[in-house]
């Protein structure tokens, strides 16, 4: 009996050592990470932002909400410019652009909207009729470079790299394309009247190039 109870002191007090063991390695690794984390924040600034993160991929023309953003810390020096930094002041609004999972949302992702717009230096900008077909299946968007052509009975290149301006399908931000729509050009003040003469009497194809 006697002999069995010392064992019983015995495993009780190996117990007491294990459980002291796991709980002291514990600590160690916890103030490791903690001495980790700090020495990063050190290293990139130190401080911690509240900002909007996409919590999955965001197709533009979608809407913000709790659904696909969060808050989340970030590293303040880490951030891009112009983070959103409260939830409400984009709640509803559409991303012009795609976000991706993770990514931190800024402000040039969202449909600001414009009174007006001023033609780039030296060009003119005109709007011209196109359907979905004649526009890359309306993925043309403001910013890029295409080829125009006229096709009627022949087919003529009228002008090489002019500037996108905007689309119908931008404008209509993220409704379904209308396929009478149209597209703005940036256009040299000398080809503005050639174009516009093509685009009545024949159809304008609007070519991205390689």
């Amino acid at each position: 009996m006697v002999k069995r109870s010392k064992m019983l002191l015995l495993g009780a007090a190996s117990g007491l050592l294990c459980a002291l063991a796991v709980f002291l390695y514990l600590q160690n690794v916890q103030g490791e990470a903690a001495q980790a984390r700090a020495e990063a924040l050190a290293r990139f600034g130190g401080e911690q932002l509240e900002v909007c993160v996409a919590l999955r991929d965001i197709a533009p023309g979608e809407r913000i909400d709790s659904s696909n953003v969060a808050m989340r810390l970030w590293v303040a020096e880490l951030l891009p410019g112009r983070a959103i930094r409260s939830f409400n002041d984009i709640a509803g609004m559409q991303v012009t652009s795609s976000i991706f999972t993770g990514e931190v949302l800024c402000e040039k992702r969202f449909v600001k909207e414009v009174s007006g717009f001023e033609a780039p230096e030296g060009l003119s900008v005109l709007s011209v009729s196109a359907k979905e077909v004649q526009t890359v299946g309306g993925s043309l968007c403001a910013g890029m470079k295409v080829d125009v052509y006229a096709t009627g009975t022949t087919t003529v290149l009228l002008a090489h790299d002019v500037l996108v301006v905007g689309t119908s399908h931008e404008e209509a931000q993220g409704k379904a394309f209308d396929r009478a729509g149209w597209v703005k050009l940036a256009l040299r003040p000398e080809a503005v009247q050639e174009i516009i003469a093509a685009s009545q009497k024949t159809d304008l194809y609007f070519v991205v190039p390689a």
